[in-house]
């Protein structure tokens, strides 16, 4: 047996094989294949559009497929979702569909947009959005480049945005959030219910949850003197639990510690003012919670 699962083609496709590659999955992908390998023979993968990938999982092609929870909404896909996994293509934090408009725009809440036009690639929930408003405007489908096109081809857009960074480059501003979304592996109903593959997609989940929580994190192990010990566990983090281990010397003892990796440039000059010796930094790939 074996789990046909969908790989996101595009923008989050990098970040997803990043994250199999933490989880100890090797996926292999080729410019000319939409079929990348991987290292479970147990696996089958195919690249499929997120924006396509909750469809072709509650038709039951696929078994099971990552995908934002934007496009699940999109296509009211009646699918399993078997995890939260927030990371997107260039942060490892949920995304935001927005209401935006030009600076000098005259439009302030979803109110104002009666009878304006909107254009958006997220064209089904921003309809269902404006219903739920008692609002009545006309939302065209964007192939793109949406930013550019208000006030000339539309009065404002609904787009995607991590940062706000490529709004506010191209003269907009945000009035409101319509959504906020982050990737989710999703299954189709009748393949969950299989005892095997659900319990493939549970071992999967807790790899890939395990992975991103170690994202931006750091191990480190030093050997300190017990005289020592208190001043070395002041200089660490609060709410940090090291692990201390007995070393064959009475008097020393090991203390491990995982910590965010941008504050281990500040903190292990500490740690070698407090005593500690043999400092060693290592990289993480999964934290099992």
């Amino acid at each position: 047996m074996k789990l046909k699962l969908g790989i996101p083609k595009g923008s989050l496709e990098s970040a997803t094989i990043d994250i199999f590659r933490r989880a100890g999955f090797q996926i292999t992908t080729s410019s000319r294949s939409y079929f990348p390998s991987i290292d479970d023979p147990e696996i089958e993968c195919m690249l499929i559009r997120a924006q396509e990938m909750a469809r072709y999982v509650e038709d039951g092609i696929l078994d099971a497929g990552l995908t934002g929870r934007d496009w699940v909404e999109e296509n009211n896909s009646d699918v399993v979702a078997v995890a939260d996994l927030i990371y997107s293509r260039a942060s490892f934090s949920k995304v935001r569909w927005v209401l935006a408009v030009p600076e000098n725009s005259t439009i302030n809440s979803v109110k104002d947009l009666e009878g304006k036009v909107i254009a958006t690639e997220l064209v089904g929930a921003t309809r269902r959005y404006l219903e739920r408003n008692g609002v009545t405007a006309k939302v065209e489908f964007s192939w793109g480049a949406t930013e550019v096109k208000p006030p000339i081809l539309c009065d404002a857009i609904v787009e995607v945005t991590e940062t706000g960074n490529s709004l506010r480059a191209n003269k907009l501003r945000i009035v409101e959030t319509i959504l906020e979304s982050n990737t989710q592996l999703i299954a189709n109903k009748a393949s969950y219910s299989d005892p095997w593959k659900q319990r493939k997609l549970a071992d999967m989940k807790l790899l890939l949850d395990g992975a991103i929580a170690a994202l931006g994190k750091v191990g480190l192990i030093m050997n300190v003197e017990k005289v020592n010990l208190d001043k070395v566990i002041a200089a660490l983090p609060a709410l940090k639990n090291p692990t201390i281990s007995q070393l064959s010397d009475p008097a020393w003892v090991a203390v491990h510690t995982i910590l965010d990796e941008t504050t281990v440039r500040t903190i292990i000059p500490r740690l070698k003012e407090a005593g500690a010796q043999g400092i060693v930094e290592y990289p993480l790939n999964k934290i099992i919670l």
